[in-house]
C-alpha cells in the first residue's frame, strides 16, 4: 500500500487541527474529503456566516468540504460512505456516533493533546497547565463507543516549562499533533491497515490517580484567593490568553468591576494579610494568598483593553478583591 492508495477523510474545526490537515495535504496523503462543523454566525446580529478554519485551509487546497448539522443525519451518512474512505482522522472535532467511526475498512483514529488516560475530556490543554504538570503530550488512539478510551496506537511526549501558558503549549502540542499523525499514518501504510495498539486500561498504574479535562466555563476561571500562590499562578497560565482567569475587584467609589488576569509572578514574600487584598506598591500590584504574595504583571478590566499592571497602578490608591 501507498499513500495514493488509502483513501482518507479528515475531520476537524479549528486552527488546532489546520496543521494536522496542511501536513498530510504537504506530504501528498490522499485526503478525498474533509468534515467540518457548519458556519458559524458572527457579527452584532449574526448576520455573517463564518467558516471554521480548517474548511478555510481545505477550500484553498480545492478538497470538498462536509458540513452536516447532525453526524446521524442519512444524507450525511450516505454521501460520506460516497467516498469510500479506508481511513478517517480526527482532531478537535466532536463526538463520532458508531456509524460514522466505524465506517472505514481500517476506521477512525483520533490525535488528542493529551497523554491518554490522563485528561480525558474537551480541554485537556488548559488542565495540565492549571495543574501544574511538567510534562504532557499527544496521543493518537482509534475511536470507540467511549469518549477518549480507545485504544491507544502512539504517544509524544511535551515538556511544560514553569513560565508556559496554554498558548505556549497549544502551539507546541498542534506541531506535535500533526507529526504524530503521519507517523501513525504511515504505520497503518506499512501494515497494509493492521498497526498495534494497546488498551488504555493497561496503561494505568496501580495507584495512579487519573485527571480529566472537562469543558470549561465562565465560573470555572474565577480565580480563588485562599489558594497557595504557585496553584493560582498555575491557574492564571493554564487560562491565558484564552478564554482569561478573572476576579471581582471594587475601587475606591465602590464599583464592583470584573478583572481578567493573563500574568503573574510568584515573588517568595510571605503574605502576612487575609487572602485577597491587594497590596500596590511603587507601581507594582500585588495580592495575597494563602501563603506568599503573588505579583500580577498583566491585566484587563470589563471593556477596557489589555494592559500592564504598573500602568493600571497609576493613580489608584485604593483596591479590594470581592469575597
Amino acid at each position: 500500500m501507498t499513500k495514493k492508495d488509502l483513501r482518507i477523510i479528515f475531520m476537524g474545526t479549528p486552527e488546532f487541527a489546520v496543521e494536522t490537515l496542511r501536513a498530510l495535504v504537504e506530504a501528498d496523503y490522499n485526503v478525498v474529503a474533509v468534515v467540518t462543523q457548519p458556519d458559524k454566525p458572527v457579527g452584532r446580529h449574526h448576520e455573517t456566516l463564518q467558516p471554521s478554519a480548517v474548511k478555510q485551509y481545505a477550500m484553498s487546497k480545492r478538497l470538498p468540504v462536509l458540513q452536516p448539522e447532525k453526524m446521524k443525519d442519512p444524507v450525511f451518512v450516505e454521501e460520506l460512505r460516497s467516498y469510500e474512505a479506508d481511513l478517517q482522522i480526527v482532531v478537535a472535532f466532536r463526538m463520532l456516533p458508531e456509524i460514522v467511526w466505524n465506517m472505514p475498512r481500517y476506521g477512525t483514529f483520533n490525535v488528542h493533546a493529551a497523554l491518554l488516560p490522563q485528561y480525558r475530556g474537551a480541554a485537556p490543554i488548559n488542565w495540565a497547565v492549571i495543574n501544574g504538570e511538567k510534562q504532557t503530550g499527544v496521543t493518537t488512539f482509534f475511536l470507540d463507543h467511549d469518549i477518549d478510551t480507545g485504544r491507544i496506537i502512539m504517544q509524544e511526549p511535551f515538556e511544560i516549562n514553569d513560565d508556559y501558558n496554554v498558548e505556549d503549549v497549544y502551539n507546541g502540542l498542534m506541531k506535535l499533533g500533526a507529526e504524530i499523525a503521519l507517523k501513525t499514518t504511515d504505520r497503518i501504510i506499512e501494515g497494509n491497515g493492521h498497526v498495534p495498539s494497546l488498551p488504555q486500561d493497561e496503561m494505568i498504574a496501580t495507584g495512579d490517580v487519573l485527571h480529566h479535562a472537562p469543558k470549561i466555563f465562565k465560573e470555572t476561571c474565577r480565580i480563588v484567593w485562599n489558594m497557595p500562590a504557585k496553584n493560582i499562578y498555575d491557574f492564571v497560565r493554564g487560562l491565558s490568553p484564552c478564554p482569561g482567569a478573572w476576579t471581582n475587584i471594587i475601587s475606591a467609589d465602590g464599583k464592583d468591576t470584573v478583572l481578567k488576569i493573563y500574568k503573574t509572578s510568584k515573588t517568595g514574600m510571605k503574605s502576612t494579610s487575609p487572602c485577597g487584598t491587594v497590596l500596590m506598591e511603587k507601581g507594582c500590584m500585588y495580592v495575597c494568598t494563602a501563603d506568599e504574595l503573588l505579583k500580577i504583571d498583566i491585566l484587563q478590566l470589563s471593556g477596557k483593553k489589555r494592559m500592564n499592571a504598573s500602568d493600571f497602578c497609576n493613580g489608584r490608591k485604593e483596591l479590594r478583591i470581592k469575597s
